[in-house]
């Protein structure tokens, strides 16, 4: 369709496409018109733009998800991972789920500040706050902008449970805040760990760190007291589900033992966006590996309903599922589970004095 993006262009990138969002009413697609060569056109480069929320923490109803509320400091994100279930949110800012998700990211600079505010409102009730379950927390542009800190530090204070997901080693730079939370019982962190292999990991999440560096990173948390756990995400039929046992030998060998695992998504774009991965980087598997997923998804690309878009249904899907929890029971995993309390919440403003009339 014209909207493939010449390797050199998109190097260190995860998709190979750039194609308009849903909502686009025209389509842009790349042609050489004979004028100027497609060649002179630049690389990719990252981009952050301010994102003026004025609102930081996301309500949801989901029933198959366990907290119903959560904080994405950012939006996009740079790691590239080419199966994100997040890509098609790009779309509602008019931009593409492939290329641009990557690269043309948006930061909330206030987040810290908005956050103070609403844990402040009259009438709040905590509940344990998710970070990380839409983009990276600590994706690469963290280190710069401090964003994800800068909301810890604002739980601390105030005392407020929290469990983050993520895939990056920079969550090591927080240790400090989050070993003092952990104290209290206010945070679970979760890494993910998605393959064993160097070559794959590179290939399918090309800006984030390394399989050894995720299991030093998990390691080193629980060295801190953080209660830790590992997230085998996603599992891909005919790709990388062969190495489920040894992911979580290799997490037990950290100190780790709590783990969960999902089944691949893909959502909307996602799915056009992981097939032009598979065939220009594993063609002679990309038939058998969309047949398997179809497999555990009803025959459908994807399945969406509550209790199954997590883990699919089916003979394959059960095949997955059992694998883990027998490699989960024969390396003691998750007979325990780290629990958060509410007990230590303060508002982290004090409420406003109501002035007396005389």
């Amino acid at each position: 369709m014209g909207t493939a993006v010449d390797r050199e262009r998109r190097r260190g990138r995860g998709t190979a496409s750039n194609a308009s969002g849903r909502y686009e009413p025209l389509a842009r697609v790349a042609f050489d018109d004979g004028w100027e060569g497609l060649d002179d056109l630049p690389p990719f480069k990252t981009t952050v733009t301010a994102d003026s929320t004025r609102k930081i923490i996301a309500r949801n109803d989901s029933p198959d998800i366990s907290f119903d509320r959560s904080i994405n400091p950012y939006r996009g994100c740079e790691h590239g991972c080419v199966y994100c279930f997040a890509r098609p949110t790009h779309a509602y800012l008019g931009l593409s789920p492939g290329l641009d998700f990557e690269s043309k990211l948006f930061m909330k600079p206030n987040a810290p500040e908005l956050l103070e505010r609403e844990l402040s409102a009259p009438g709040y009730v905590p509940k344990i706050i998710a970070i990380g379950t839409n983009t990276d927390p600590y994706q690469p542009i963290e280190r710069r902008y401090k964003i994800m800190r800068g909301i810890l530090e604002v739980l601390d204070r105030a005392g407020h449970p929290v469990g983050i997901v993520t895939k990056s080693t920079l969550v090591l730079r927080d240790l400090d805040i989050l070993a003092r939370m952990a104290k209290r019982d206010l945070v679970k962190v979760a890494i993910s760990v998605t393959t064993l292999d160097a070559k794959l990991a590179r290939t399918m999440e090309p800006r984030a760190p390394t399989p050894p560096r995720r299991l030093e990173a998990l390691r080193q948390l629980m060295a801190a007291g953080v209660p830790t756990s590992a997230m085998v995400a996603p599992v891909i039929p005919a790709l990388n589900d062969a190495e489920i046992e040894r992911i979580l030998e290799a997490v037990a060998s950290t100190g780790v033992r709590n783990a969960g695992y999902v089944l691949l998504r893909l959502p909307l774009e996602v799915r056009d966006l992981f097939r032009e991965w598979l065939i220009e980087n594993y063609p002679d598997r990309y038939r058998h590996v969309f047949k398997l997923v179809r497999d555990t998804r009803g025959g459908k690309d994807y399945d969406s309903t509550f209790g199954k878009r997590m883990t699919g249904s089916g003979p394959i899907a059960w095949m997955i599922g059992r694998r883990f929890e027998a490699a989960c029971e024969r390396l003691g995993f998750n007979r325990t589970s780290a629990k958060t309390t509410i007990t230590h919440f303060r508002p982290p403003r004090p409420p406003a004095q109501q002035l007396d009339l005389f």
